[in-house]
């Protein structure tokens, strides 16, 4: 673990793993140092931002002892899911497996929004299951709202049109990200996410 400054308020804990990120950032929001203001996760670094010294932080953030089973921490959330999507064939493809194994292995495991980025709304999601997907070679141009993806070892959902490179897999009509809700985003780190299985359309 190294500790680094990030302007005056601030600083980074880098860190060598996103499991080891989500047990740091579990650790860290349940007994948070005096005077922080905000703790952000990214996939391999925190970002902690503070009201007080940086000294002082810093020792805190020395002394936090990561949490075992972060995969589990957060409120649950259902997302009913079509799975038509167009790369769904492909994916099974990667995985030498059906598309109707695909679609139970994506439903069977639990979610948690490891960090947020790309877009407002769009979290990042992990599991404890293996997924190794390679992106596009071309990305898209337009990927349509509620587009359920995977890439890597991770799956999202797509909280508004924009270009995406995801393979995708299916789509949900919840709205990830919706400036008239309080709060806006509905994924945030933390948060556990359970994909349901609403047909082929």
């Amino acid at each position: 673990m190294r500790i680094l400054p990030s302007g005056d308020h601030a600083l980074l804990v880098e860190l060598d793993t996103l499991d080891q990120v989500l047990g740091y950032y579990t650790a860290l929001t349940a007994t948070p140092p005096a005077d922080v203001i905000d703790i952000v996760p990214a996939a391999r670094t925190v970002m902690v931002t503070t009201s007080g010294g940086l000294d002082a932080l810093s020792r805190a953030l020395r002394a936090v002892t990561p949490a075992d089973g972060a995969h589990a921490v957060g409120d649950l959330i259902e997302l009913p899911v079509v799975y038509d999507g167009e790369d769904v064939a492909d994916v099974a493809e990667v995985l030498g497996c059906s598309v109707a194994e695909v679609v139970e292995r994506h439903t069977a495991t639990e979610w948690t929004v490891a960090f947020c980025g790309f877009s407002p709304g769009f979290g990042y999601l992990t599991s404890t299951a293996t997924w190794d997907i390679p992106r596009r070679e071309s990305p898209r141009t337009k990927v349509p709202t509620g587009a359920v993806a995977l890439a890597g070892e991770f799956s999202g959902v797509y909280p508004r049109e924009s270009p995406g490179g995801w393979q995708l897999i299916g789509r949900t009509d919840v709205k990830i990200f919706d400036q008239e809700r309080d709060p806006a985003a509905l994924f945030h780190p933390g948060r556990r996410v359970r994909f349901v299985d609403a047909g082929r359309g």
